[in-house]
C-alpha cells in the first residue's frame, strides 16, 4: 500500500542515511520500524481491554469470607 507521510527533516536524514548504510529500502525500513514500534505497543491495547473489563466487576471482598478469616487468623501460629 502507498501511503503519504510528514515527518521533520531531520528524522527523514537520519532514516535516508540508516537504510542507506543497512542495504534496505526507506519503504522496507519504514515498514519494519512500524512492525517493531506496533509490537512494543501491543500489550498497551490489552492492558486498556483488560481495564475496561475489570471496570464493571465488583472486586468488594465477600463479607461472609471475611469474617471467617478473621476468626481463624487468631488461631494461626506463625
Amino acid at each position: 500500500m502507498k501511503t503519504a507521510i510528514s515527518i521533520p527533516d531531520t528524522i527523514f536524514e537520519a532514516a535516508e542515511n540508516f537504510a542507506k548504510r543497512m542495504g534496505l529500502s526507506r519503504s522496507e525500513l519504514y515498514a519494519v520500524a512500524l512492525q517493531e514500534y506496533l509490537k512494543a505497543h501491543r500489550s498497551d491495547c490489552i492492558t486498556e481491554q483488560l481495564d475496561a473489563v475489570y471496570a464493571d466487576e465488583d472486586s468488594s471482598l465477600n463479607p461472609f469470607l471475611v469474617e471467617l478469616q478473621t476468626h481463624t487468623l487468631p488461631e494461626e501460629t506463625w
